[in-house]
């Protein structure tokens, strides 16, 4: 563990003394229950605290006023009232008596929030103006309310303190109202809270007396704010190390949490949440120079994913904590890991983002790759023995059937695992072959590590038949067998006569990139975008068409403005509202008939290649091979499956038959190892 050292050391922040240096950073769950974090809530986060953290920090942008509605939207903790202290007690509890410090993000939200729910209010900002990504109107917040919200503030921290959390964070990031009163972009007032910088920063300064008057000197009060908000009319860099200067010196803030970039308009959110498009750690340059700046602890978390960047950026001084909050997603043990010597056994976060993803869509936080985070309850992070030995055999190895055999094999069955192609990963390894999205192969990295540390019988290069898996005489046959790019859907696209491709096609390599090319993006998905960046970076020209209202639609908040940026700076040409009516041969080239969604009218492109990406159709030949033997008739016992019980195992001889993933119906990465997961975890 010595290369790791610098990471154990603990940190002590006023009277507050963290075990060790890592931090599981603010982020909205959306597992509240009427804004209260109930047991769910509570085992999310005393997950992480069993799994060795120094502290967990719960509850990004929850909410110190009725009139910052953000429950409604994405099941923030709503702190305006004192109803939440007795869930605040038992929250506390838990998570330290499992050795982790817990801490809170407190925030009104001004203007960045949706003003249609909760009390309808009519939301504030500094100066009036809409919000750009949620669309959000507002009025020019008033003197007395000012007063009034301050004093909101400093009431949610007390009710922090009456809870028993060791601390708050107060955010001043991501475009909340007080960084509305600190950038120029928002505050165009004329009275002592707008023109200089001294006076921006004097709505921020005022909250932070309340709370100390409220809370005293001994609470621990810390702030999260930007490095840089990368706005042109927005706060630099030098200004925010102002900022950072001056709240420090306050002596009333007793940690500096820092981030790159605003969040209040596309562009800038996807840089909040670094997905895997952007190197590691793109923003410590940021908190390092704050760091420099200020004599409190400094925090930083922003694509932060290994033991190693982490132990380095804390042993070279750019900042005290190093935040793992999507890590933590992904695996809530790892610091333990990291402490016993296993870290090759760390399930490490690929920047999918399809947690923050979920949460955006109004979603609960749930990690593409774990699918026991957020189900603490049911779900297993560590699996148990089973009572008995198993003979279990597994056909299929991408997602769904590397997990079916990590979980057989966990519980101490005999498993093995028939694959068609050379590799492991299914999908995954297609995926994994677009430009920026090469770390989603890590997902397939650790499944191949695990199964070989737990001895699984893996056969590459193997299309089993019911012969062959038969003849291993099993107990339960899990098959896996995914599905086919499903491009023959509609007769206009001729696929039998070869007029189209797919996808999977092109990233696969089993097809060229042709020099004009059309993608036809039915789901709106990763598969059609990346495609399309797959050929561009190949100097094709490309035109994407999507029936659907915009290109990448199904991507995700922080991953369609991504795309947005790389296709348009490819020069990539968007159709949305299309539909490919049509595809006949002309000559040398195909010709590609378009029509609108809407108005039916058509039109056509010449181009030398055509790809349809339109998901997929399960592969079940085998599955119907097998299931007049079985003893469940290959049937799954669903309301055993939602109860997360054992699935019957009926009397006779035989086995017990399930498919799971793409060969049921199609899913993505998270639906096919949660499919193997339910199931396997009770064998």
């Amino acid at each position: 563990m010595s290369q790791f050292d610098v990471l154990f050391r603990p940190l002590t922040i006023k009277n507050l003394t963290l075990r060790n240096r890592i931090v599981s950073t603010p982020h909205g769950e959306v597992y509240t229950e009427g804004g209260m974090p109930t047991e769910r809530y509570r085992a999310y986060h005393t997950e992480k605290a069993k799994g060795g953290i120094g502290m967990t920090m719960c509850g990004g942008s929850s909410s110190v006023s009725i009139t910052s509605p953000t429950p409604v939207w994405w099941g923030a903790v709503d702190v305006s009232h004192d109803r939440i202290i007795p869930y605040f007690e038992k929250l506390s509890a838990s998570v330290q008596g499992a050795g982790a410090a817990l801490m809170i993000q407190l925030t009104h939200m001004g203007r960045r929030t949706s003003w249609h729910g909760g009390g309808w209010p009519h939301l504030v900002s500094p100066s009036g103006i809409r919000e750009p990504v949620h669309n959000a109107t507002c009025k020019t917040i008033e003197t007395e309310e000012i007063e009034h919200i301050i004093g909101e503030y400093a009431q949610a921290v007390r009710r922090a303190k009456d809870g028993g959390l060791d601390g708050v964070e107060i955010s001043a990031a991501h475009q909340h109202l007080i960084d509305q009163f600190w950038s120029p972009r928002t505050n165009q007032r004329t009275d002592k809270y707008g023109g200089s910088l001294a006076n921006r920063m004097r709505f921020g300064l005022e909250v932070f007396e309340a709370i100390r008057n409220v809370v005293g000197d001994d609470y621990v009060v810390g702030m999260r704010m930007a490095g840089d908000e990368f706005l042109p009319d927005g706060l630099g860099q030098d200004e925010l190390l102002e900022i950072a200067r001056t709240y420090a010196a306050s002596g009333m803030v007793d940690f500096i949490d820092v981030i790159g970039s605003g969040a209040d308009t596309h562009a800038t959110v996807a840089n909040c949440i670094p997905n895997m498009a952007y190197p590691p750690e793109p923003f410590v340059y940021l908190a390092s120079a704050i760091k420099a700046e200020v004599d409190v602890p400094v925090i930083h978390a922003q694509n932060i994913k290994d033991p190693m960047s982490a132990a380095r950026i804390i042993s070279e001084g750019h900042c005290d904590l190093v935040g793992m909050t999507r890590a933590h997603i992904a695996d809530p043990h790892f610091v333990n890991k990291v402490r016993d010597d296993k870290v090759d056994q760390i399930k490490q976060c690929v920047g999918a983002n399809y947690c923050i993803n979920r949460q955006y869509d109004g979603l609960d936080v749930l990690c593409v790759q774990n699918a026991a985070t957020g189900r603490e309850q049911t779900m297993p992070h560590q699996i148990p023995r089973a009572e008995a030995k198993r003979r279990v055999v597994v056909i299929g190895g991408g997602p769904a059937g590397m997990e079916a055999a990590r979980v057989s094999a966990e519980r101490g069955h005999d498993v093995t695992l028939f694959e068609k192609s050379e590799r492991l990963g299914g999908q995954v390894e297609i995926a994994s072959k677009a430009p920026a999205r090469d770390q989603i192969a890590g997902i397939t990295r650790w499944f191949m590590m695990e199964l070989k540390r737990l001895g699984v019988d893996i056969r590459l290069a193997i299309e089993a038949g019911a012969d062959e898996v038969l003849a291993l005489e099993p107990d339960v046959i899990m098959v896996a067998t995914g599905g086919r790019p499903f491009i023959d859907q509609s007769p206009g696209w001729h696929a039998d006569e070869g007029l189209v491709v797919s996808s999977h096609d092109i990233l696969s390599g089993a097809v060229e990139p042709g020099a004009n090319a059309l993608v036809f993006d039915v789901t709106s998905g990763y598969a059609g975008v990346s495609c399309a960046d797959y050929l561009a970076n190949r100097e094709s020209l490309v035109e994407i068409v999507t029936p659907d209202l915009a290109v990448g639609e199904a991507t995700g908040g922080t991953t369609q403005p991504v795309y947005n940026k790389r296709l348009m700076s490819q020069e990539v040409v968007f159709t949305p509202n299309t539909s490919l009516a049509d595809v006949y041969r002309e000559g040398d080239q195909l010709i590609a008939v378009l029509a609108n969604e809407y108005s039916g009218a058509e039109e056509e492109r010449a181009v030398d290649q055509i790809v349809v990406e339109n998901g997929v159709r399960p592969r079940e030949d085998l599955y119907y091979a097998l299931k007049d033997g079985s003893r469940n008739r290959g049937q799954t016992d669903m309301e055993a499956l939602f109860a997360a019980t054992p699935q019957p195992t009926y009397d006779g001889e035989g086995y017990l038959l399930y498919r799971v993933g793409d060969c049921v119906s199609p899913r993505d990465i998270h639906g096919a190892i949660y499919d193997s997961l339910r199931l396997a975890k009770d064998f």
